[in-house]
């Protein structure tokens, strides 16, 4: 049996789901504490204790993206890919290839200065919403209802890092109260939700109080799911969708998904088949 390995910066719910699902299997496995790893960047040799395949679930974007680009100069299989995850942690790039791909997505658009950027919103319309490029948990996403707003967020933006001066503006798209999380593992899509806030904030994430609800996954949902997947290279993904004009569309992806409130609420096993995928990763 392959060697795995989780490589993490935090120990959340989601690790310790893994780590048991390990455990229940009988799988060789360790875990891999990414602030205490270091890695020889010209060297053949991987780390002490790497094992065959990492599955890779650090909440730091570019800490995670890093390591999977030295744990792939030694040959080892990490999911998700470097490739993958650098496409899904960058809106733009992830947008451009649901274009590219003829994903329904909402209309979005970029820019790299204060003046263009409301130029822009002015054409998409207003309400809109700011995001950053990289970002999660909808931290720094700003509804702005009219150039005033948007003003007074973009000044925000210009006193920060210039990563948050690549301006990525996408229109207010009407929808349910809801939005939905699809999950992707492998050719499978097991589980979706509906993440409801009932808090009167208008973002659903979780993590800003949105309520779980199981979502039946239909064929539209399955396909649109598996569609996306495919679009960034194939992997283990959280899909987020949102209803509207009688069908769906999707705004993002993301590859290091959260399932704490999923798997309670659905009672599907979504740890062990992460597990299950990385292994038979490893046997390619």
């Amino acid at each position: 049996m392959p060697k795995l390995n989780i490589l993490f910066d935090h120990m959340r719910w989601e690790e310790k789901a893994i780590y048991s699902a390990c455990e229940k299997r009988g799988v060789d496995f360790s875990l891999v504490d990414a602030e205490k790893i270091f890695f020889d960047l010209t060297s053949d040799s991987k780390p002490k204790g790497i094992g065959d395949v990492v599955l890779q679930r650090c909440v730091g974007h570019f800490r995670g993206l890093h390591a999977t680009a030295a744990l792939e100069s030694y040959g080892v299989t990490v999911v998700n890919r470097y490739s993958v995850s650098e496409l899904c942690g960058n809106k733009v790039l992830s947008t451009l290839l649901f274009k590219k791909s003829r994903i329904p997505t909402p209309r979005t658009y970029m820019s790299f200065a204060v003046e263009s950027t409301l130029n822009a919103l002015q054409e998409l319309g207003y309400p809109a919403i700011l995001k950053p490029v990289v970002g999660s948990w909808g931290r720094l996403v700003s509804l702005v209802q009219d150039p005033t707003a948007a003003v007074v967020a973009l000044e925000h933006r210009e006193m920060m890092f210039p990563l948050y001066q690549i301006y990525y503006a996408q229109e207010m798209v009407k929808r349910p109260p809801r939005d939905l999380r699809v999950f992707v593992i492998g050719d499978d899509v097991p589980v979706a939700i509906y993440r409801v806030n009932e808090t009167g904030d208008w973002r659903t994430n979780t993590a800003r109080g949105g309520k779980v609800e199981n979502c039946p996954v239909t064929a539209e949902i399955r396909e649109l799911a598996l569609k996306a997947a495919a679009a960034v290279g194939g992997g283990v993904f959280g899909v987020d969708m949102m209803e509207c004009n009688g069908g769906l569309t999707v705004h993002e992806i993301n590859s290091t998904v959260e399932f704490k409130n999923t798997v309670p609420a659905t009672g599907v096993d979504i740890p062990g088949m992460i597990v299950e995928y990385a292994l038979g990763e490893a046997k390619r």
